[in-house]
């Protein structure tokens, strides 16, 4: 399974370009590992950290729907203004976090793997479509990987009851040097769910905006751990 074709949508909505890494032979109960990635970038960015993945983990690595220039792709458009405040594309973000929804879903029901076993993840814009979806559909997936995100305010108004979340999982790292997304933007996710029944990894590094070694090797702990 390499492209969406191949993956009947039940609704006839389109489904998003994607890659794929099976799990290791013998694998009897596998989980499903999505990817998305940063404003700008493509499936094949995240992609090369599959071979990182521990070995029960199917790896999907996604392709944002908005084209911003060749190999160049974004889950919506944004704006910084001159006090660092930003201003989101509110339709392309919809579009773009229900597109999601359903590529999981005929994913995750093609390779046979229940939402408790489906873990999202994402770098900086990847990653906040991936909390926004812990947030508001959290019978999706079991975890979120986040990674250099912040939160969403705009889905506020759609997130679930905090009982959705109970015995979820989450994870967030950032960089203490990160210009893109400030670290204060990872302390108030972590604020967030303290108030919240997930159990909650937090890691800062030193760095800027970008996945060092050490915290590669410790998310990559945290989903072997998840899936025992």
């Amino acid at each position: 399974m390499n492209q969406n074709g191949t993956i009947p949508a039940s609704d006839g909505h389109k489904l998003l370009s994607l890659l794929h890494r099976p799990p290791a032979p013998g694998v009897t109960q596998p989980w499903l590992l999505v990817l998305m990635h940063g404003v700008g970038s493509n499936e094949d960015d995240l992609f090369g950290l599959s071979d990182f993945v521990p070995a029960p983990f199917h790896v999907v690595s996604l392709r944002a729907p908005f084209v911003l220039g060749p190999d160049s792709y974004a889950w919506f458009e944004f704006s910084v203004a001159s006090d660092g405040s930003r201003r989101i594309d509110t339709a392309q973000e919809t579009v773009s976090r229900e597109a999601i929804v359903r590529t999981v879903q005929a994913v995750a029901h093609q390779l046979d793997v229940p939402p408790q076993r489906v873990v999202l993840g994402g770098f900086s814009q990847g990653g906040i479509m991936a909390l926004s979806l812990l947030r508001t559909q959290p019978a999706l997936l079991q975890a979120a990987m986040v990674m250099h995100s912040r939160l969403l305010p705009e889905v506020d108004a759609l997130a679930a009851p905090a009982q959705a979340l109970n015995g979820k999982q989450l994870w967030v790292s950032h960089g203490l040097q990160d210009g893109v997304i400030p670290i204060a933007s990872a302390r108030a996710i972590r604020d967030l769910a303290s108030t919240l029944p997930v159990a909650l990894t937090y890691h800062e590094y030193p760095g800027t905006h970008e996945i060092r070694a050490a915290e590669l090797q410790a998310a990559m702990q945290w989903l072997g751990d998840l899936a025992g």
